[in-house]
C-alpha cells in the first residue's frame, strides 16, 4: 500500500506540471472577406430631439372598426434646425421599424383617450409610416402619468414652434394680413375733392346757369304757344 501511495503523489504533480506547460489554444482564422464599415442615415441628422419618451402606439382601422397595436418603443419630436418644422417619430424595438412619422400642424387636437390619464389620441391628415400618405387616428400611452404630462406640454410646445416660427406658416399669417390691408384700402370712401375756382370762375359759372334756365323756360313758352294755336 505504501510503494502505491508514493507513486500516486509524482503522476499528480507530473499532470500539473504539464498543464502548466502547454499554453492555452486559441485559433485565430482571418476572414475570408472583410466588410467595412457602413453609415446607416436615418434622415435625423438635421434635427434637434426635443422629447423622447417609452410608450406603445395604437392606430385605428377603419375597416374592422377597433383599435390595433401598431408597435412599442421610443416615441421622438424632432425639430429641424433651418426651418423650423416639428415632426413625431417612433421605432420599434429591437427592429427599429418606424411606426409613426408625421409633421406636426397647429390644428392638430391632443384628446384623453378613454377617460385615462396616461393615454392621448389624435388625428393625423398625413403619416408616411407605410412609406405612403395615409391619414390615420392614432392612440398612444404612456407607462405614468408623469410621461404622459410631459408629452402634451413637449406636443403644444411643438406647435407653438411651428405656428410662430415655421416659414409655411409665417409667410401664409403675412399674406393674410397683406390682403386684409388690401381689402380694407379697397372698401374705403375716397374723399371728395375741393376745387379752389376764382371769383370770376364762380361768376361765370352763375351766368352759365342763369342762361341755361332762361333758354329752358323760352323753350317752354314755345310749346305752350304752339298748343294754344
Amino acid at each position: 500500500m505504501s510503494s502505491l501511495k508514493e507513486e500516486s503523489v509524482p503522476r499528480c504533480c507530473a499532470s500539473e506540471a504539464d498543464e502548466a506547460e502547454t499554453p492555452e489554444h486559441d485559433p485565430h482564422f482571418d476572414p475570408i472577406v472583410s466588410l467595412p464599415l457602413v453609415d446607416i442615415h436615418t434622415n435625423e441628422e438635421d434635427e434637434e430631439e426635443l422629447v423622447k419618451i417609452r410608450a406603445r402606439l395604437y392606430r385605428y382601422d377603419t375597416g374592422d372598426h377597433e383599435w390595433k397595436e401598431r408597435g412599442t418603443g421610443d416615441i421622438k419630436l424632432l425639430r429641424h434646425r433651418s426651418n423650423n418644422t416639428v415632426r413625431v417619430v417612433m421605432r420599434r424595438d429591437k427592429t427599429h421599424k418606424v411606426c409613426a412619422n408625421h409633421f406636426i400642424t397647429p390644428d392638430i387636437r391632443m384628446n384623453v383617450h378613454c377617460g385615462s390619464d396616461k393615454a392621448f389620441n389624435w388625428s393625423v391628415f398625413a403619416d408616411y409610416a407605410d412609406e405612403t400618405c395615409k391619414q390615420e387616428l392614432l392612440a398612444i400611452k404612456f407607462g405614468n402619468p408623469q410621461n404622459a404630462e410631459l408629452w402634451k406640454a413637449k406636443f403644444a410646445e411643438a406647435q407653438e414652434i411651428v405656428r410662430t416660427k415655421c416659414s409655411l406658416y409665417t409667410q401664409d399669417q403675412s399674406s393674410d394680413d397683406e390682403s386684409s390691408i388690401t381689402r380694407s384700402e379697397d372698401t374705403d370712401t375716397p374723399e371728395p375733392k375741393i376745387v379752389d375756382r376764382s371769383p370770376e370762375e364762380d361768376g361765370k359759372s352763375e351766368n352759365i346757369d342763369l342762361k341755361d334756365g332762361v333758354l329752358l323756360k323760352l323753350k317752354e313758352l314755345k310749346v305752350d304757344g304752339e298748343k294754344v294755336e
